[in-house]
């Protein structure tokens, strides 16, 4: 639409295509009345006015400019500066055109009318970030003067703190944002409220959920009122809160608003009968499908009439995934299940979707969010998967485990979820087969890793030669048939191991509540796994450790060594050779790994070795030479003493010679095989890695080409996408198309993905029930036994980080890539993880004490605070610090 620059702008002659002009909330409010929406009419002030006023302000122009230099630590600097904007934007008199412009549109509206006046800046209620409540409204507006005031107090606010600190957090340039005035006529509503067409609180799509109370919604905004709460499925009320409604703000005669008491018989009266209920929620429902999103409505009721007041997008809902069909559908994280809960590249999400995607597998993996999630529905429609996935899932992630146990007890599971049983991968006969015989035969550990170890290598070697032997188009299709076959591989070649030592691990936890008195020394054979690849890198962090101590001049250059320059000064170091040909080693072997492997995208350790840096130095302060593998040792002999005491102590029992028998071989089976555990994603990683170079080398052709800006933009691109691309069929601008999924991918970074979530947009979030839960405690999964007190050092970042002496390690979640930190670690707490996912094996293996699973604990626990792990109890205590004068450690 062609738009002649102005000041004012009736609702009737906008649409949401002038968000520019009119600001999010004029625009909305404009494109509802054009669709037919009862709203009250009114008029937007453009932002060309508040644009002419900044631009005729070299004070605020220079303001403006000072706000760049700041951050968020500059909060007094933001304060100051914000206030001086404000008052250059209110003192000066709005100029005569704009003026008269203004006063033109309140004659055609009605001059005798009161008005709201609300703010509308041009980054307000956009779809990924709604700005709601950064700028001002000011109701019952009366008279020319109040409003000019009024009009000159919405501009200033974009200036607010609070909206400045948004704008920085947001990625959001404070001269790119502007701001229009919507004038509206005010409305004396008899109810009002908030309506939301999807619920806030569980993201369920199909629940309308909608607060009321008397008067101006304002009450419920601010908090001064208890709102009914109503909530409407398909059209019925499912649930009806009527709450004591004591408060009413109110239109005041001299302009402006205050509060009154409500007459006493009428705070516990419903404020919407029932069919004024199922009335709002189809026209919110009508509002929605006319935006095509879910929707934040504020609304108003008088005289037997709704009127719309105000919509955004809800922007804290999460994505859905997309569902195969139309039937009630259950989604587990595939990033809580693997460690990492940070975003995917569209690459690294493409692959993964290969990988698991094959036809001896039928759980789909669909992506929201930027992250990859499991539909698990088809298979958890056989009674065998519903009782076995929630027991697998529970030693990864107890809380994703109790939540789909929460999800399976519902009746609209059951009833609504339908489809043909499916097999698991594990179920499948080959697999199953290999499975009863290891539990059963119960194969020598090292002869069971000499197998798995032969087939990684052939594997890679064959991968490797058809990648080099390949190029353009026809290497992509060699790593896309890579990807569809490995897991198929891997499965009889060496995930049944693993397999097999986690059924081990039920059955000694089972036998054990059946035939011992006392299970502590059951914990003891989780202890020094043989043959657990991410354990042995750990170990040889250390090795590096120890090399570099024995030369304080080379500990001096790690301590001083920058990024970009590594290796430029190490060889000139004393020790320095003999580091780097340690550093060789540990890259050739484990290089390919890092924090976040799991993503194609993320920097490996051998593309940035700098990251090892600070925990190789946090090793050398810490942990005396030797010591981890004196510790690992230690363990072995505690894990061969404690088999001996469960033997020892089953033999005098009724049955005895039986029960050592069986007890015997389940320990041998769990010690052979468990270590095995992390194997597999050890040659996934090292698979992907080799699709990363391959990647990379088709991507250095395409910037040589400038169709490519930089050869890591390659990774905003899905592997078939880059297909096309070398083929010259990709039809899209790849640049701009790049620059999109990188803006979104910033996005996915602020949400928080869950668990587990449906179809609907359900997250479902079963707590574990502590009916003796103590104040000042949190509470997780005990994964690791002992009791361990320090400081803890909250870290969200593991190749930044090193620990000090005497402190535990507090993390959103672990992978490999964090195996460096575990040694000095004194203990662990985690947000996600269960009995053996990778975090918690390390840690039983180096004997750290942990709780995982422990919600919001990287918000609740902050660094420097003396805390308590329980890794027995799953506890974890903020104590009274025995050292006040140790000062806080940073976030690392």
């Amino acid at each position: 639409m062609k738009l002649l620059v102005q000041y004012v702008m009736h609702f009737k002659e906008i649409d949401k295509s002038l968000i520019q002009h009119a600001g999010g909330k004029g625009a909305n409010l404009g494109e509802m009345t054009k669709a037919g929406f009862p709203i009250p009419p009114g008029f937007c002030i453009t932002t060309a006015a508040y644009q002419t006023v900044v631009d005729h302000s070299p004070e605020i122009n220079e303001l403006i400019e000072q706000l760049k230099q700041f951050n968020d630590d500059s909060k007094e600097k933001i304060k100051e500066t914000a206030k001086q904007i404000r008052d250059q934007i209110q003192l000066k008199p709005i100029r005569s055109d704009i003026a008269s412009d203004i006063s033109k549109a309140c004659r055609e509206l009605g001059s005798e009318n009161a008005y709201a006046v609300r703010s509308s800046a041009t980054a307000e209620d956009l779809p990924d970030v709604s700005f709601a409540g950064q700028q001002d409204t000011y109701l019952n507006v009366k008279g020319e003067e109040q409003l000019f005031e009024a009009v000159k107090k919405c501009w200033a606010s974009l200036y607010s703190d609070r909206a400045i600190l948004y704008r920085m957090r947001n990625g959001f340039d404070h001269r790119a944002v502007k701001i229009s005035v919507v004038v509206q006529k005010m409305i004396n509503p008899e109810i009002s409220g908030v309506m939301f067409t999807a619920d806030p609180v569980t993201g369920n799509r199909h629940t309308i959920s909608i607060d009321a109370s008397f008067g101006l919604g304002e009450a419920i905004v601010s908090g001064l009122v208890s709102p009914d709460l109503y909530q409407v499925r398909f059209g019925e009320i499912v649930k009806k809160q009527v709450s004591k409604k004591e408060t009413a703000i109110v239109p005041s005669s001299n302009g402006g608003v205050v509060s009154k008491e409500i007459p006493f018989n009428e705070r516990k009266k419903q404020a919407l009968t029932d069919d004024k209920i199922v009335e709002l929620a189809n026209l919110g429902k009508s509002i929605e499908k006319h935006y095509g999103r879910e929707q934040d409505i504020e609304w108003c009721f008088i005289n037997g009439q709704f009127y719309i007041v105000q919509t955004r997008p809800i922007t804290t809902l999460y994505p859905v995934p997309e569902a195969l069909d139309h039937h009630l559908r259950v989604f587990l994280s595939f990033g809580h299940q693997q460690m990492m809960t940070d975003p995917i590249s569209p690459a690294g999400i493409s692959l993964w979707k290969l990988i698991v995607q094959h036809n001896d597998n039928p759980s789909r993996l669909v992506e929201a969010g930027g992250r990859l999630f499991i539909d698990y529905t088809n298979v958890l429609n056989s009674e065998q998967s519903q009782f076995m996935i929630p027991l697998f899932l529970k030693s990864m992630d107890e809380s994703m485990s109790r939540s789909l146990l929460e999800v399976m007890r519902r009746e609209a599971f059951h009833s609504r979820s339908v489809g043909k049983p499916e097999q698991t991968m594990i179920s499948h006969p080959v697999m199953a087969t290999k499975i009863l015989k290891d539990l059963i035969e119960g194969e020598n550990g090292e002869t069971a890793n000499d197998k798995v170890e032969a087939f990684r290598k052939k594997s890679l070697i064959n991968c490797q030669s058809r990648l080099e032997k390949t190029n353009g188009p026809d290497r992509i299709e060699a790593i896309e048939e890579e990807s569809r076959n490995l897991l198929k591989n891997l499965g009889p070649h060496d995930i049944h191991y693993a397999v097999s030592g986690m059924i081990a691990d039920n059955l000694l936890k089972t036998l054990a509540k059946l035939w011992l008195e006392d299970t502590e020394d059951i914990q003891c054979l989780f202890k020094s796994l043989p043959n657990n690849v991410t354990g042995e890198m750990g170990l040889m962090i250390g090795d590096l450790a120890d090399t570099a101590r024995s030369y304080p001049e080379l500990v001096q250059y790690l301590e001083t060594a920058r990024e970009d320059s590594f290796y430029d000064g190490l060889e000139s170091v004393k020790g320095g050779a003999a580091f780097r040909k340690e550093l060789d080693r540990f890259l050739q072997l484990y290089g390919m790994r890092c924090p976040g492997e799991i993503d194609l995208a993320s920097m490996r350790w051998y593309e940035n070795p700098y990251m090892l840096v600070s925990s190789i130095l946090g090793h050398t302060k810490n942990v005396k030479p030797g010591e981890h593998r004196k510790r690992f040792l230690e363990g072995e002999i505690e894990a061969k003493e404690a088999r001996e005491r469960i033997i020892s102590s089953l033999r005098h029992t009724k049955d005895g010679s039986f029960k050592v028998k069986i007890m015997s071989h389940v320990i041998d089976v769990y010690r052979n095989f468990m270590g095995l555990r992390e194997h597999h994603k050890f040659v996934i990683i090292q698979h992907l890695d080799l699709f990363k170079r391959a990647i990379l080398k088709e991507a250095e052709t395409l910037v040589e080409k400038d169709i490519l800006q930089t050869k890591n933009d390659v990774f905003f691109l899905k592997i078939q996408e880059l297909k096309e691309l070398l083929k010259g069929e990709l039809c899209e601008d790849v640049r701009q198309l790049i620059a999109s999924r990188k803006a979104y991918y910033n996005h996915y970074k602020r949400l928080t993905p869950p668990r587990v979530i449906t179809s609907e947009g359900e997250v479902i979030i079963a707590r574990k029930e502590e009916p003796e839960a103590i104040e000042g405690l949190l509470y997780g999964t005990p994964v690791s036994p002992g009791v361990a007190e320090g400081y803890a050092k909250v870290v969200l970042d593991p190749s930044r980080a090193s620990l000090k002496p005497n402190e535990i390690l507090v993390a959103p979640f672990t992978d490999p890539g964090w195996t460096p930190l575990f040694q000095q670690a004194k203990g662990l707490v985690m947000e996600v993880g269960g009995l053996m996912t990778h975090g918690t094996v390390v840690a039983r293996e180096f004997g750290i004490p942990a709780v995982v699973g422990v919600d919001k604990a990287t918000k609740e626990i902050k660094s420097g605070q003396f805390i308590r792990v329980d890794g027995a109890r799953g506890e974890i205590a903020v104590l009274e610090s025995p050292d006040a004068a140790v000062l806080s450690t940073k976030e690392g």
